[in-house]
């Protein structure tokens, strides 16, 4: 294996000047840097990352846990924790809790013994249903640095990347009632998370707001374990009719908008839809869904910069919660 020192023999400059150069410095001059970065390369050396975890007690490295790999949303935030990562010097090491309390305690225990300078997370499901939060804690105890994402505790000071789901649920059901919707549904399987909650309350506000709205709320909540389909057939057939569709997961508001095709009922005509999909579920619908974007890759992206500002003292010492703007992509379920 390549070091540092046989590098800087070969190009007959001091160690530190080949260090500072590998980490760009601008100390060192751009003919050096490029000079000592070839060499490094035309001799493929690789840093020895635990010698400079133990020198700098940092291993430059991110823990981060999601609850489930196959959710689209998910997967598109960690898309950009990587990118940004990466662009920063920073490794990754992925943690999956499958939704299980359990499974999110093992990974902090695991990673937490040094592995990591700091986690990113969303809390898994079964966490919040119990809120728990001593494990995480006891890490924000070792001044590990969290920053929690999306799903959010509340009882817990550490740094947070959030939407605005209360607002982004009630500019759509603004949007449903000035189409003129007379009976407006809502459709969720996460009702029992801190983000379903959130999205619930904007569009009961949204209701309650609406002075010329006669209807109560019509709320159809599903479980892993319903089938979807047989729910949301039985919705239409005791409130034929709704015109309008509030869906504040992933896939209910596609599977309505199938079963409502195959009844008959013209979209956006009859029926107008809006879903909190993003562009995975986009070539599988026609008409195309109307969505609020939730700018998953840019939760990412933010999630690693508080995170990595926390690291270097670049943030004051109170928890900060940034928000990610969403927005209100109108396509063909809506008029």
């Amino acid at each position: 294996m390549v070091t540092l020192k046989q590098l800087a023999e070969k190009l007959n400059v001091s160690v530190s000047t080949v260090s500072k150069a590998l980490h760009g410095s601008e100390e060192i001059s751009k003919d050096t840097i490029e000079r000592v970065r070839a060499l490094a390369k035309e001799l493929n050396y690789q840093p020895n990352k635990v010698a400079i975890s133990l020198k700098s007690n940092k291993t430059k490295t991110i823990g981060v846990i999601i609850p489930n790999i196959l959710n689209h949303f998910f997967a598109k935030v960690l898309y950009g924790v990587e990118e940004e990562a990466a662009q920063r010097g920073y490794d990754i090491i992925i943690c999956i809790s499958n939704e299980s309390s359990d499974k999110e305690i093992h990974s902090f225990e695991v990673l937490g013994n040094g592995s990591v300078d700091g986690f990113i997370v969303s809390a898994a499901e079964e966490t919040q249903v119990k809120n728990q939060t001593q494990h995480i804690e006891s890490i924000l105890r070792q001044d590990i640095p969290v920053v929690m994402f999306d799903r959010v505790l509340e009882d817990i000071d550490c740094d947070k990347v959030i939407i605005d789901d209360f607002g982004a649920s009630y500019e759509a059901a603004k949007h449903l009632l000035a189409e003129g919707r007379k009976h407006i549904a809502l459709l969720s399987d996460i009702e029992e998370l801190s983000v379903g909650k959130l999205r619930i309350n904007g569009y009961l506000k949204a209701l309650e707001e609406a002075s010329n709205y006669t209807n109560g709320p019509t709320m159809l909540h599903v479980s892993q374990k319903d089938n979807i389909e047989e729910r949301i057939e039985s919705l239409f057939d005791k409130h034929p009719d709704i015109d309008g569709i509030l869906s504040i997961d992933n896939t209910t508001g596609v599977v309505a908008m199938h079963k409502a095709v195959k009844r008959g009922k013209r979209i956006p005509d009859d029926l107008s839809i809006i879903g909190f999909s993003d562009e995975n579920v986009l070539p599988f619908t026609d008409p195309k869904l109307s969505t609020i974007k939730q700018h998953a890759v840019d939760i990412g992206k933010t999630s690693v910069a508080l995170l990595i500002d926390r690291l270097n003292n670049r943030v004051d010492g109170m928890p900060v919660t940034k928000t990610i703007k969403t927005n209100l992509v109108l396509r063909g379920t809506t008029k």
